[in-house]
Parts: structure tokens; C-alpha cells; sequence
């Protein structure tokens, strides 16, 4: 099974160049446009084309799709898998097409309404979310028909392309920053580059080309597996009708992980300005080790445990579950203690004046409170789809959903957008914890944690204790870049000093 251990490495290598790129995005983003409610406008219109994507061809489809594939590809039956693939996809081109035009039309209504994304918001910012969101749909259909290539390729154990595919959007969205939104160009040593001065639209038209990218740069690799295109589509089909099956319950799960973003947008919305983009740059700087670690292995084991559901070797699905499971509990603690205590000077490079530094510092360690739990569920929830398991994940992500809510009303009113993060950590953990019990009770597995988690409880001691030793030491300069340098140098040295407490994980990773 090393071959998921490569899978795994290929796919964090990939993410971490599109995080790279994301980070590089986001930064000149801040830079141009700072906590302003340009800004929160343009981070809020993503939130229902985020949710259509979800639903169709991302998160909801791709769970559904790849186990029926993989048994297509154990019964030698490839013919036929990309004949369900080619339905699939003009399935899901119709479907997302529709549903855009319905909320292209409804948009203002959806952007205005108490229970809709800014209610919040003035009448002027509510406006701009509307036109904001009628474009980034366009993304929407681009988006998804990407992700379902991305469901197909990996369905194939092949991860190259799909794990590059991102980076393709960051490249697009770039274009957009530094050429089509600037007032004056951006000078690169004695290059000007052009400006086309179109403010927040320039971010939208920068993120339709980079959807763009995102689905063009896979047909390449489609094609060399064999896939090639009939203008078909038959909802009686037995395939089709079985990746419906499962697609059900998953896009109701989804839609409830969705409504938790737009509920924090619409909380966040009645709060100062800038809040809205705190809660998306805390969530961008979680998931940065969240995607490396959690997302990375989760998506290269899905096809592996859809196929060894498929051949009932139990033995294995559970082995596979309980290295896992001590491999991301062991990284993750500690790099949660290291972040929070070095974010500072991270945070600090997106240009925000002190109250907004601020506030999205303790936005961001709020959400990496729950930095553990989101990488154990990206393993948990895709070890009930290997099984054909749709139902519980859906009841799971339901309680979520309103453990959240109770959670981040309350919250919210007394701890701003950091009570919003922290709500949401808290209840994705519970989510993680509930499915592994739930799956404990089906199938009893043993991770054997004690000691994984006293290496890791030592790991944090010593990693966080130099990371504040050396914080102490060296203070801070008036140079951000200088700040940045140290505080990726106290990274390295934590990182390093912390390994041989990881060791044995690190091993079992390499051998899954």
C-alpha cells in the first residue's frame, strides 16, 4: 500500500505549491483592498456559487462518483466507466447551468434576505454583492465540470494533474490581481505591467479565467486514460443510477457543511467591518496544514479503502484507518501549538493596520483550535463512503450544522469573528469524534493513541517552548519582511526539533 504514502506526498506537494500561490493571492489582495467592505462584499458573493460547486461536482460528487468508478476499474470494466463518466458529466453541466441562471436571477433576494448571506450589509454593499455573484458564477459551471474531471483521474490512482489543477486557478486569479484590478500597474524591476483599473470586477474576471485553467489543464489526461466524450445522458442507466444513490444523502451533508460558511457570513455581516474577511483569511491560514495533512491523505486513501471494501478485506480497511488516524493526530497537535504562538509576524505581512492584524491573528487561532478535528474528519467521512455509507455522514454533518448555530450566535455577539471560528472548530470536532465512534460500533478498530499521543503532547511542550524562547529572543523588527524571515526560521528549527518524537508515525505513513 506505499502507494498511497506516494499519492499522498505527490497531492501535499501540490497543494502546498497552490498554498504557496493562494498565500501570494491573498496577500496582494489585502494589500490592494485592506479590511474595506469592498473586499468583505467580494469574499461574501462566493458563498452561494461555493455552495452550488459543492454540491454538484465538488465535495458532493466526487465522494459519490469515485467509489462506483473504482469498482468499474476492479471488474475490468473501463468501457463502460467512462461511458458513466461521459453521462455524469452532461448531467452535471446542465444541472449547474440551470441552478446558475435561477440564482443569477434571485441573486439581490438571496444577498438581502435576514436569513441570506449579508443582510447585514448596506444597500450599496448588497448591490455589489449581487453583481459580484452573477459573475463568479460563471466560475461555478467551469468549477464543476473540473471537479468531475478530478473525480475521474483520481479514480485512476492518478493524482498529478488533479493535485496541479488548483495551482492553475491561483495562476488565473494572479492575472486578475496584478493586471486586470489595479489602478496603476505593478512594477517589476523596469517592467510596468498593464492596469486596467477595474477594482473588486478585476477579482472576479481573474477568478473565471483561473476556473477556466482548472478544467482545461485535465482534459489532457482524461483523453491519454482512455476518456472521449457521447452526447448522452440516460438517469436509468444502473451506473448512473447508483452514483445518484449515494449523490443524495452527500449533497444534503454538503449543503449543510455550506450553510455553516453562510451562516458565519451572515453572523459576520452584522459585525464591524472587515469581518467577513477575517473569517476567510483565518480559514485560509488553517487550512493550509489542514489540505497538506488531512485532505492529502484522505483523498489518496478513498480509492484504496473504496477497494479494499470492495474485495472485503476488512483487516486491511482497518489497519489502513488506524495508521491514519495516529499519523494525523501525531503531526497535527503539535503544529497547532507552533502556528498559534508564530502567527503574528505571518499575519502581519498582509498589510492590515493593528485592530485588523488583530483580529484576524485571533480569528485565525480560533479556527486552528479545530485543526485536528478537520483533518481527522476529511479520513472519517470518507471512511463511511468507501463502504457505500452516505446516510451517516448526512446525519453527522446535520448536527453539525445546528451544534454550530447554537454555538455562534452567542459567540459571535461576545467574541466578534474570533467566537465565529472557534464555534466553528468546536463543532468539527464533534462531527469528527461522533463518526468515529459511530464507525467504531460497526467495525471496531484499535488505533492504540496512548502512546501516539504522549509523543505528541512532548512534541508540543518542546516545539512550543522553543517557538516562545526564540520569539522572546529576537523580538520584533520594524521590517515585515525581516519578521517574516525570522519567524519562518523559529518555524524550521520547532518543525526539526519535533520530528524524532513523530518518528513512528512518520514510518507508518511511509508504509500505507
Amino acid at each position: 500500500m506505499k502507494h498511497i504514502a506516494r499519492s499522498a506526498l505527490i497531492i501535499a506537494v501540490f497543494f502546498g505549491l497552490e498554498k504557496v500561490l493562494g498565500f501570494i493571492r491573498h496577500v496582494l489582495i489585502a494589500r490592494a483592498f485592506n479590511l474595506s467592505t469592498e473586499l468583505d462584499a467580494f469574499n461574501a458573493a462566493n458563498n452561494i456559487p461555493d455552495l452550488i460547486f459543492a454540491l454538484i461536482s465538488g465535495g458532493a460528487l466526487a465522494m459519490a462518483f469515485i467509489p462506483v468508478l473504482s469498482e468499474y476499474q476492479e471488474s475490468n470494466k473501463k468501457s463502460h466507466m467512462w461511458d458513466l463518466f461521459s453521462q455524469i458529466t452532461n448531467g452535471v453541466f446542465l444541472v449547474t447551468t440551470l441552478l446558475s441562471l435561477i440564482i443569477a436571477f434571485s441573486a439581490h433576494q438571496l444577498v438581502s434576505w435576514e436569513i441570506g448571506i449579508a443582510p447585514g450589509f448596506s444597500s450599496t454593499q448588497q448591490a455589489l454583492v449581487t453583481d459580484l455573484m452573477r459573475l463568479n458564477l460563471i466560475a461555478t459551471v467551469l468549477f464543476s465540470l473540473g471537479g468531475l474531471a478530478i473525480a475521474g483521474l483520481q479514480s485512476q490512482q492518478h493524482f498529478l494533474v488533479p493535485a496541479l489543477a488548483p495551482a492553475m486557478y491561483d495562476i488565473g486569479s494572479l492575472f486578475g490581481i496584478l493586471i486586470l484590478a489595479p489602478e496603476q500597474g505593478y512594477q517589476l524591476g523596469p517592467i510596468t505591467l498593464p492596469a486596467f483599473n477595474m477594482g473588486v470586477y478585476g477579482l472576479v474576471y481573474g477568478v473565471i479565467i483561473g476556473a477556466a485553467l482548472f478544467m482545461l489543464i485535465q482534459v489532457p489526461a482524461l483523453i491519454k486514460f482512455g476518456f472521449r466524450w457521447s452526447p448522452k445522458l440516460n438517469p436509468k442507466d444502473p451506473g448512473v443510477t447508483r452514483v445518484l444513490n449515494l449523490m443524495g444523502p452527500r449533497v444534503l451533508t454538503v449543503f449543510f457543511i455550506q450553510l455553516v460558511f453562510i451562516l458565519q457570513d451572515n453572523l459576520a455581516s452584522r459585525l464591524p467591518t472587515g469581518s467577513v474577511t477575517a473569517l476567510v483569511y483565518g480559514w485560509l491560514f488553517m487550512q493550509l496544514p489542514e489540505s497538506l495533512i488531512g485532505t492529502a491523505l484522505g483523498t489518496a486513501l478513498l480509492p484504496t479503502l473504496s477497494e479494499q471494501i470492495t474485495n472485503d478485506d476488512i483487516n486491511s480497511f482497518r489497519s489502513t484507518l488506524e495508521k491514519t488516524i495516529r499519523i494525523i493526530t501525531a503531526i497535527t497537535l503539535p503544529i497547532t501549538v507552533i502556528l498559534v504562538i508564530n502567527l503574528g509576524p505571518l499575519i502581519q505581512v498582509l498589510g492590515f493596520t493593528e485592530s485588523g492584524t488583530n483580529l484576524v491573528l485571533w480569528t485565525t487561532r480560533a479556527f486552528l483550535v479545530g485543526l485536528v478535528g478537520h483533518s481527522l474528519l476529511e479520513v472519517a467521512a470518507r471512511s463511511f463512503y468507501a463502504q457505500h455509507n452516505a446516510i451517516t455522514p448526512l446525519i453527522a454533518s446535520g448536527l453539525t450544522l445546528v451544534a454550530f448555530a447554537i454555538m455562534a450566535i452567542p459567540l459571535s455577539r461576545s467574541f466578534g469573528a474570533p467566537g465565529i471560528g472557534l464555534a466553528n472548530s468546536l463543532a468539527y470536532t464533534g462531527e469528527a469524534i461522533l463518526l468515529f465512534f459511530l464507525l467504531y460500533r460497526r467495525m471496531p478498530f484499535h488505533p492504540q493513541l496512548k502512546k501516539t499521543l504522549l509523543r505528541a503532547g512532548a512534541a508540543c511542550v518542546i516545539g512550543g517552548g522553543l517557538s516562545i524562547l526564540l520569539q522572546t529572543q529576537v523580538g520584533t523588527s520594524a521590517s515585515t519582511l525581516i519578521n517574516l524571515a525570522i519567524t519562518v526560521g523559529i518555524l524550521t528549527l520547532s518543525g526539526g526539533i519535533i520530528l524524532p518524537f513523530l518518528l513512528p508515525e512518520l514510518k507508518d505513513l511511509l508504509n500505507i
